[in-house]
């Protein structure tokens, strides 16, 4: 199922993606946000997939505005997961999980525009799998970790490399307001495999920058959750950043770097979930 969360009068619903369109279930009394599918578990969601079978319901009309798919305590990002970005980045692919963090008024809806801010200059792109918490984490095992698991989406953790390496710890080019924006939708965990050969890409302004699978992680979302989880106590709701792909900016030779700027477009697609676009402004 794929659950998105949209504005509507000026308000969040949610609705759910179906083949006809967008049945919007707050009209139907079934949940105000994805946050209340989230804490409905399995009986709620069992009463939406029968609701939106219904082939009488409406659909919305025209374009969505996307609000932001949940309202998390963390966001929780995992760096260098993939092997060929740890390399191209001239790191080794590390041994351990790689935690790092950004602040809540990162998130961004789908669609929203983000400030660069005028003080920076070497802004860079990096699609992620992002996960979706739906219960709280505590110090879970591997092999139960992904019962801990809502579902997914699609994450861009936008970074100001010029910042992030000031010294030995990222945040301070990682967390800059709307600098992590997630959806279009969440797919719930029956929907998405994330260990399958998913594609994962990103494209500014219509070229493809990044491209690989989803399943080359070096560190697959059972590992990543239950690592996290001795650390960070994980609620409902909470985003994972999963790491990306090779193909950044900083990766490439100095000199040749064409960093990210104002009036670029940067859309983040994975294979099962959809295509996050975000402006840059």
């Amino acid at each position: 199922m794929k659950l998105i969360n949209f504005i509507s009068e000026g308000r969040t619903r949610c609705g759910v993606e179906t083949a006809r369109g967008v049945v919007d279930i707050t009209a139907l009394g079934l949940a105000e946000s994805i946050g209340d599918v989230i804490a409905g578990g399995e009986a709620l969601l069992a009463r939406i997939a029968g609701a939106v079978k219904d082939e009488s319901l409406p659909v919305l009309e025209g374009a969505v505005e996307y609000a932001p798919v949940t309202t998390p305590q963390k966001i929780v990002c995992v760096g260098l997961n993939y092997k060929k970005h740890a390399e191209e980045t001239g790191g080794e692919p590390p041994k351990y999980v790689v935690f790092f963090s950004k602040f809540n008024d990162a998130l961004e809806a789908a669609g929203r525009p983000v400030v660069l801010p005028e003080w920076q200059r070497c802004y860079d792109y990096e699609a992620e799998l992002v996960i979706v918490m739906g219960k709280t984490a505590w110090n879970v095992s591997k092999e139960e970790a992904l019962d801990y698991v809502f579902g997914y989406t699609c994450g861009n953790d936008l970074s100001a490399r010029d910042s992030q390496f000031l010294s030995s710890q990222w945040l301070a080019g990682k967390s800059f307001p709307g600098f992590a924006p997630a959806g279009p939708c969440v797919v719930t965990k029956d929907a998405f495999d994330p260990s399958a050969d998913n594609r994962i890409a990103c494209e500014v302004n219509g070229v493809v920058v990044q491209e690989d699978l989803t399943s080359g992680m070096i560190f697959d979302c059972a590992e990543i959750v239950s690592a996290a989880s001795r650390y960070f106590r994980l609620g409902p709701g909470d985003l994972i950043f999963t790491g990306t792909p090779a193909g950044v900016i900083l990766g490439k030779p100095k000199g040749t770097r064409v960093w990210l700027k104002k009036g670029d477009v940067v859309r983040v697609t994975i294979e099962g979930i959809g295509t996050l676009e975000t402006p840059l402004v």
